[in-house]
């Protein structure tokens, strides 16, 4: 019985700086959607399950503040 090996180097990935368009891009996506979350009604954000106190504490914060699973 013959053993083959394969002695190819692992491929490394590096990741990119987002693009400066693309950066704009997330905080105008940002920006709309806080302002839009800002404008709903009670009976939207309850269909959310959201307070109005969350909301606006959402809604409040700047727009490099975000979540890092937003971020690529």
């Amino acid at each position: 019985m013959t053993m083959t090996t394969c002695n190819t180097p692992a491929l490394t990935v590096t990741k990119q700086r987002p693009s400066v368009f693309t950066v704009i891009a997330q905080i105008i996506a940002t920006q709309s959607q806080r302002r839009a979350l800002r404008g709903l009604d009670r009976d939207a954000l309850n269909d959310l399950g959201l307070t109005y106190a969350d909301a606006k504490h959402e809604a409040d914060r700047p727009f490099w503040d975000v979540p890092a699973t937003w971020r690529r």
